[in-house]
């Protein structure tokens, strides 16, 4: 293994290991010390890789955005009409909810930071602005012609999508014990009804 390689394999094990350790402890909860220890490398090379502890948490940041594009648009892709896709996003937010939550984590925590630190909203806004598009080219655009939702457009219809599935997300990461809250998601599913 060349050095390089090296550099680029430990540069990952950080990356992975910090967004663990803010998944689980959250973002103010978490050091540099703590995500050093968990990655099994020195402080100093987390300030080598990634420069600072921002630095570092905007490559989370990354991490987690691409992560949770490919996954939804993989997901949206499922389905041969509108609702198909619909559904299969829903289902998707729902598995993730169940399954693996530390993603919402994640993004709850990084959203509540984007108040405040202009390259983290400019991230997170980012990010929003990318689902809201995948939402209308893929179930949206080609579907609402000829319903009661034709004289809005396309992306304030993605952008509800998206505040309610967030929306939901946030009251079962407050409230993971009352399983019903998911069934909530399949509302959603009233806009192209």
């Amino acid at each position: 293994m060349s050095s390089d390689d090296t550099k680029v394999c430990q540069a990952e094990v950080i990356l992975s290991a910090a967004y663990n350790c803010i998944a689980v402890q959250g973002y103010a909860n978490t050091s540099l010390r703590d995500i050093a220890e968990s990655a099994g490398v020195v402080l100093s090379q987390i300030n080598y890789y990634y420069k600072n502890k921002e630095g570092l948490f905007i490559e989370v940041i990354k991490m987690m955005i691409k992560k949770h594009r490919v996954e939804m648009e993989s997901r949206i892709q499922l389905g041969e009409t509108a609702v198909e896709r619909l559904i299969s996003l829903i289902n998707y937010y729902r598995e993730v909810l169940e399954n693996n939550p530390k993603i919402f984590r994640l993004l709850f925590d990084f959203s509540s930071m984007a108040l405040w630190s202009e390259t983290f909203g400019n991230l997170l806004y980012s990010m929003y602005d990318d689902l809201a598009i995948l939402i209308e080219k893929h179930i949206l655009i080609k579907d609402l012609a000829n319903t009661r939702l034709a004289h809005f457009a396309p992306q304030s219809i993605a952008r509800m999508v998206i505040g309610a599935m967030f929306g939901t997300a946030i009251q079962v990461m407050l409230n993971p014990q009352n399983k019903r809250i998911t069934d909530s998601l399949s509302a959603i599913e009233l806009v192209l009804a």
